[in-house]
């Protein structure tokens, strides 16, 4: 089944603590007081690229989530997109599921938590395996650079010896590592970078290496717009999918991605 679809991977947007706005309920309590952060947003991009790879088959992809943040660090949140079955087998979307604990020591700031990918429908063809992923994640961050390293605590999205059969056992422990920079360079305007590592454990062949350069233009009433190019290093033999109608698609192949984006 995968000689056939040449890819099962798949991801989700990073989700970052800075998309909270500053929104803040106060409970009062009579000694005590709990305050928390609370936004939502929603996007129209002109594909679902994660870690480098297309999801949607070049196809727009609406995109939406809700965050809760406790003043002592705490944080949550869910978040959706539409995805290509093609891509993802017989799934009819992706929920991430995510919460963590964000701090500073000085000038940097870390944060580790869990995020639960969750793909509804979604089965490798021929098999009854998932795509459905826990990954546990920290990341550190100083001025306008962050380093984060992802985990996958179960296999990775259904790469094991029942969805293979080739007898390299699971994928548990796979790995990616990434670094971002994201620069204001006048007011409402920012420049972003990034290289990422993602490793399969087991399945070195699916092994790649992403890059993205982007613009954002931010305004003041929580509308975004976005452009950045975006390339890998994945295998073409690997990544290529088809659809229904025989259509195929690289990818991992260079792409360029448009979106605008409200944050509420």
């Amino acid at each position: 089944m995968y000689k056939k679809l040449k890819l099962t991977a798949l991801g989700t947007a990073f989700i970052a603590l800075g998309s909270i706005s500053p929104l803040i309920l106060a409970a009062d309590t009579g000694e005590t007081s709990s305050r928390y952060a609370l936004s939502a947003n929603v996007g129209l991009f002109s594909q679902y690229v994660f870690r480098g790879i297309s999801y949607t088959q070049n196809k727009p992809a609406v995109q939406g989530g809700f965050d809760v943040a406790h003043d002592s660090g705490l944080y949550a949140g869910v978040w959706g997109t539409n995805v290509s079955d093609a891509a993802l087998n017989n799934a009819v979307g992706e929920i991430d599921v995510y919460a963590g604990y964000a701090g500073s020591v000085g000038e940097i700031t870390y944060d580790i938590g869990l995020l639960q990918f969750i793909f509804p429908g979604g089965r490798i063809n021929g098999t009854r395996e998932k795509y459905d992923t826990l990954e546990i994640y920290a990341g550190l961050s100083w001025s306008f650079f962050n380093l984060k390293y992802s985990q996958t605590l179960g296999d990775y999205f259904g790469f094991n010896e029942d969805s293979f059969g080739t007898g390299e056992g699971g994928s548990r422990g796979s790995s990616y590592i990434e670094a971002n920079a994201n620069y204001e360079f006048m007011p409402g305007w920012s420049v972003n970078a990034h290289v990422g590592r993602q490793k399969v454990r087991s399945y070195g062949r699916y092994d790649f290496t992403d890059y993205k350069v982007g613009v954002v233009k931010s305004f003041d009433d929580g509308w975004e717009l976005g452009l950045a190019y975006i390339d890998t290093t994945a295998r073409t033999s690997l990544y290529t999918v088809c659809d229904d109608a025989g259509r195929c698609k690289d990818t991992g192949d260079d792409k360029w991605v448009a979106h605008v984006k409200r944050t509420f």
